[in-house]
């Protein structure tokens, strides 16, 4: 039996100490640490300590091109905002780590020392001295962050075909586009760079992989480019890699033997959360391919906890989430990414091994939600089977969270928009070999396919006419053996689009898993009079008549799959397979 037709078709920062600095000894670290740079009676300059410092640590956003609104690799630059410098690290608004700098250690953590800091302010209170000459260094400074793909020159550069206007006003604007990757065989990706085509405007974008025309299809029925909506269930992270960016993050090339497969006929799907700036911009994002010469031989997996159902009351500074998973098979856990939207403050990630002793994975003691990273592990995190992950959020709706998005605070439910909440935790992982890995995959997926439930019927109750959405949920319900809500989703969507042959064909299948063999008959039949030449509806509607032992109507179904496919193997051989079962010998 085929399968069921897919849609459409078928930084405010935590300003306790950090936890190493709350422990015994404080105040001898601090010192030690203030000690540490530029002698009290030395005079700091630019060239000497703030632009090796400014380089390292504010480069990454700060270059010509880069996201951020100016660049601070040269003195003038510098000098100009010196001020703003020292106040902004002071308050560990900059540069953006919200991690504890206990955890990891992560690729890219390098947060401000209370020495650096001290010493930015010294700088800037003397009136930001230059002192000799930077010419070398600030050289140095724009060869390691240039304008230019920070990766090196891509293999392969897509783009929009058009650029996406966003409007000058309004709230925060989701829009996801499509983009075809011409490639005529297939490749082994080591590396995804992403330029936001429009810094000012662009906070983030989560990018995924569809190898169905599903995304596709979606972009094309909306007049301009791109579309509102959710992610189509089709596109996935390739190969448990995550794939998205945020303001100065540029992932690493993989090595060569943890490259994912790029097939051929596949669009990248990239959702920008864009904020409007007051005037009209225009957004064309484009996205660099760095291919490698050999196929991965190690594949990770990608786990999320999180909840679909998060319910915060007006007022409540206290709401919180929690989830977990039993590791069925030993992982190392390659990289950690939280999400949250502005109710957020406390972020939690620890897993628990067999022993009971704990290894925290992720801890957010302030969250922003302008600042979400990949926080990649520089060795992985090694966790035997039986390991329990666990998430833990907080969230504020109060009036006292200076980022509430709601003024007075309302009701806030899980959605992806901004105004509404979301709180997951994916991991990266990856199993010894393929055989745990089909093990973890098979595990997991009731759990994170319950989840989504939840989540597509809080989207319904918001959207009740839209039947992609009812098509999505009702595909999760099949997945989890609940062919009765299956089967009321199907027929809402067919309520909205009677004359859609992939409507019919739809509930149809799922009436067939359900064993109601009559009504599917006649569904199957409705979709055949609005597209004859539908070679999955004459398909299944041979098998179920085959099972009814009505052998002349199912010969008579096979014959016009071969008709219509004939080069299908597959058709030929249920042809074969009903003749035979009729007693029969097919024609020559």
């Amino acid at each position: 039996m085929t399968a069921i037709a897919g849609r459409p078709e078928g930084l405010h920062y935590d300003r306790r100490l950090p936890s190493f600095y709350r422990s015994a000894g404080l105040q001898a670290c601090i010192v030690m640490l203030l000690i540490a740079g530029p002698a009290r009676g030395q005079s700091v300059t630019y060239s000497k300590d703030v632009a090796p410092l400014l380089t390292d640590r504010c480069g990454m956003c700060h270059h010509p091109g880069g996201s951020a609104p100016f660049t601070l690799l040269t003195y003038a630059d510098a000098k100009r905002r010196a001020g703003q410098i020292a106040t902004v690290t002071a308050n560990r608004f900059m540069p953006p780590w919200k991690a504890e700098p206990a955890d990891g250690p992560f690729v890219g953590q390098h947060p401000l020392s209370v020495a650096e800091i001290a010493m930015l302010r010294r700088w800037a209170d003397a009136g930001a001295p230059e002192g000799e000459s930077v010419g070398s260094r600030q050289s140095q400074s724009q060869s390691q962050w240039t304008e230019g793909w920070q990766l090196g020159k891509p293999d392969l550069v897509v783009t929009l075909k058009q650029p996406y206007t966003l409007q000058a006003e309004g709230t925060d604007a989701f829009r996801i586009f499509v983009v075809p990757i011409p490639v005529e065989t297939a490749r082994f990706v080591r590396g995804l760079e992403f330029r936001p085509g429009n810094a000012r405007v662009v906070h983030h974008a989560n990018i995924r992989i569809d190898t169905t025309p599903a995304s596709r299809r979606l972009d094309e029925a909306d007049p301009g480019p791109g579309y509102d909506g959710l992610i189509a269930r089709t596109a996935t992270y390739p190969d448990g890699h995550f794939l998205g960016w945020t303001p100065g993050q540029v992932a690493p090339l993989l090595p060569p033997d943890l490259a994912w497969r790029l097939e051929k006929n596949t669009d990248l799907v990239v959702e920008l959360h864009m904020q409007p700036s007051g005037k009209a911009e225009q957004v064309a994002p484009s996205i660099g391919l760095y291919f490698g010469d050999t196929a991965p031989t190690r594949t990770p997996a990608m786990l999320r906890l999180g909840r679909q159902d998060i319910d915060i009351p007006a007022g409540d500074a206290k709401y919180v989430i929690s989830d977990s998973y039993t590791l069925p098979v030993d992982v190392e856990v390659e990289a950690v990414q939280p999400h949250a939207h502005y109710r957020a403050r406390d972020v939690r990630g620890v897993a628990t091994l067999p022993d009971g002793s704990m290894k925290r994975l992720i801890d957010i003691a302030d969250w922003d939600f302008r600042w979400q990273h990949v926080y990649r592990f520089v060795t992985p995190l090694r966790l035997p089977k039986g390991t329990t992950v666990s998430m833990r959020y907080t969230y504020d709706n109060s009036a006292d969270n200076p980022r509430n998005p709601q003024r007075p605070p309302t009701r806030a439910r899980w959605g992806q928009r901004s105004a509404e909440e979301m709180g997951d935790l994916w991991l990266q992982v990856l199993p010894r070999d393929g055989d745990d890995l089909d093990r973890l995959s098979r595990d997991f997926r009731p759990k994170v396919a319950a989840e989504d439930v939840k989540g597509y019927e809080a989207e319904i109750e918001k959207h009740p006419d839209d039947a992609g959405l009812h098509d999505d949920v009702a595909l999760l319900y099949m997945e989890l053996g609940k062919n009765g809500r299956a089967i009321e989703h199907f027929k809402t969507s067919l309520a909205l689009k009677p004359r859609s042959a992939a409507a019919h064909y739809n509930l149809a299948t799922a009436l067939t898993v359900a064993r109601l063999l009559d009504e599917a008959t006649a569904e199957y039949r409705e979709a055949l009079k609005i597209d004859p030449a539908y070679a999955n509806a004459h398909n299944n509607l041979g098998n179920v008549l085959l099972s009814q032992k009505r052998f002349d109507e199912a010969i008579r179904e096979f014959e016009e799959v071969v008709r219509l496919q004939p080069d299908s193997a597959a058709a030929r051989k249920n042809l074969a397979a009903a003749y035979a079962a009729a007693g029969r010998t097919p024609p020559r």
